[in-house]
């Protein structure tokens, strides 16, 4: 269900110091997903704001039809800011 380049799981762990396997604990049913337009990537990226156990997390994803997987891009704790947007959106 889910894969990741093995240089962005390790540069994953350096800078943000959570490893991408965890990424099946992602909570989807509590997540908020929106369209990442900030930049044109040449694909569709998408940011879910959700909880990994009790503590909200950003997951940076997109969807690999022909493979029917998800590909992480990036997983994080979510900042002050994120929080406050996840706590308005819901």
């Amino acid at each position: 269900m889910f894969e990741w380049d093995e240089d962005k799981r390790q540069g994953n762990i350096a800078k943000h110091q959570i490893d991408l396997v965890i990424v099946d604990r992602f909570e989807f049913d509590t997540a908020f997903v929106r369209a990442d337009t900030r930049s044109d990537y040449g694909e569709v990226r998408l940011t879910a704001t959700g909880f990994i156990g009790d503590r909200l997390h950003v997951l940076i994803f997109t969807i690999r039809e022909e493979r029917r997987k998800l590909r992480v891009i990036s997983l994080r704790k979510a900042n002050k800011k994120e929080i406050k947007r996840y706590v308005d959106e819901i």
